[in-house]
């Protein structure tokens, strides 16, 4: 994947806090699922690290998916930067990779119920397209549709599969090995000039963990 322009923006990604699907390890894709009370903590974490990345934040665009969790997790973060929690904008580009039928189901439900489609996309990740679905190249194109517009540093609040997206686009990630990450949900994600670093507050400067 070619990457963007060296000279473009900082920018700050979160994924958003746990949800109960995510703790039973549902796909969610599109499902609206919100927070539960560690992904609200997550949010809580995610927001003090943005702080000190971010002393001032008034000429940071802020921007989230539109689902639930995400603008949750979002409102959390910007109180933590003592900012009107409601002042951000969301975009649709920055939904999940949608999961078609598969989602509300976990990876052995789905090998029990379709092992040929399973097997598939084991042996493809990157390219399958569950039945009602989409894959990642078509979410490399909205996402990088997105990332094309930003002009200044920018804090991007969204889903695991737009995180892995950014990384493809922005960074020297091969293809390949994108739906293969690992993406923490109490961590801020810090791309700049084709370089990143995942950046997180230790347990001493937080005391919610």
């Amino acid at each position: 994947m070619d990457n963007r322009d060296q000279t473009s923006p900082t920018l700050y990604l979160i994924r958003h806090g746990e949800t109960d699907w995510n703790a039973r390890r549902l796909l969610q894709g599109r499902r609206d699922i919100p927070l539960n009370s560690v992904g609200q903590g997550q949010a809580v974490v995610s927001g003090t690290c943005l702080k000190w990345l971010l002393p001032d934040a008034s000429q940071t665009d802020f921007i989230a998916s539109p689902l639930g969790r995400t603008r949750q997790t979002m409102e959390i973060v910007r109180q933590q930067l003592a900012l009107d929690a409601g002042n951000y904008r969301t975009d649709e580009r920055l939904v999940e990779i949608h999961f078609g039928e598969w989602e509300g189901l976990d990876w052995q439900q789905i090998a029990e119920r379709q092992p040929e489609r399973f097997a598939a996309r084991q042996a493809d990740p990157l390219n399958f397209i569950p039945l009602g679905g989409e894959n990642y190249p078509h979410v490399f194109e909205r996402v990088g549709s997105l990332l094309d517009s930003l002009r200044r540093d920018t804090v991007l609040v969204a889903h695991a599969g737009v995180l892995r997206s950014c990384l493809a686009l922005l960074t020297q990630v091969p293809d390949v090995e994108v739906p293969l990450l690992e993406i923490p949900q109490d961590q801020v994600l810090m791309i700049r000039g084709g370089r990143f670093a995942w950046m997180q507050v230790s347990t001493a400067m937080d005391g919610s963990r």
